[in-house]
């Protein structure tokens, strides 16, 4: 049993089949289920919901853009709230990753990675009311395809670096998460070319992240989106009717 076979395979399947040549694809099917599941309720640990409520006593989304994200706190609770919520967000996105790969290889990585990102944005626990699970999916990326994560991120760090519109980086970057993948795929896999699984789910990500992006497409679109800062801003009420800018994470 090679290190590659068990990153392709899954170390749980391939005890499960005895190492044999053939593994039943139902086998792969449970546990990428059992892996999805997991990811899930982890993605649910809305660490954005979690601070908010037992450091600062609130709920972040009854402010600012009403979304639980690593921006929002950035804008309501500062830049330490939002640091701490990001690297809650990532860790649960590389704990699910490594769970989908122990279970099902490459392809229960990829739809644990997926799963974590529709608990982040989805949250059962929390009201099914989260983030936008831009920061979750830039960590499955990083353990899952580096380099494809590596070149999103320098294209996403010129666009806000322009424009000033995390939104704007953000659903750009989705945009191309798929064909980026699709074309440096065999490049860095000897060869071999994207399974199925690969791209459904790189697909499904980029539509779920971009659809969750829908309200900044309208303001960018308009010219009333608001531009990133570093600043906490003062916090006011969703429900005021004043101005939100929905750039979460």
């Amino acid at each position: 049993m090679t290190l590659n076979e068990l990153l392709q395979d899954g170390l749980v399947t391939r005890l499960i089949a005895g190492d044999a040549n053939e593994i039943s694809l139902w086998i792969v099917i449970a546990l990428c289920i059992v892996g999805g599941l997991i990811s899930y309720f982890l993605g649910g640990l809305n660490f954005a919901i979690i601070i908010s409520k037992y450091k600062f006593k609130d709920d972040i989304r009854r402010y600012g853009s009403g979304n639980a994200g690593m921006t929002n706190m950035l804008r309501t609770y500062g830049k330490a709230a939002a640091a701490f919520t990001l690297l809650g967000d990532m860790a649960k996105a590389m704990v699910s990753v490594l769970i989908g790969t122990l279970l099902a290889g490459e392809a229960g990585a990829y739809i644990a990675g997926f799963c974590c990102v529709l608990g982040h944005s989805f949250p059962c626990l929390y009201g099914f009311k989260g983030g936008k699970g831009i920061v979750v999916t830039a960590a499955m990326l990083l353990c899952l395809e580096p380099l494809v994560f590596l070149i999103l991120f320098v294209i996403f760090v010129l666009l806000v670096a322009s424009t000033k519109y995390l939104s704007l980086g953000s659903i750009i970057g989705m945009l191309l998460y798929p064909l980026i993948l699709n074309r440096l795929y065999p490049i860095v896999n000897g060869g071999a070319s994207e399974g199925a699984v690969v791209a459904i789910v790189s697909i499904l990500n980029a539509v779920l992240v971009i659809w969750l992006h829908r309200e900044n497409i309208k303001r960018l679109m308009s010219g009333t989106e608001n531009k990133f800062s570093l600043k906490k801003k003062d916090k006011f009420v969703k429900d005021d009717k004043k101005d939100s800018d929905k750039e979460d994470k």
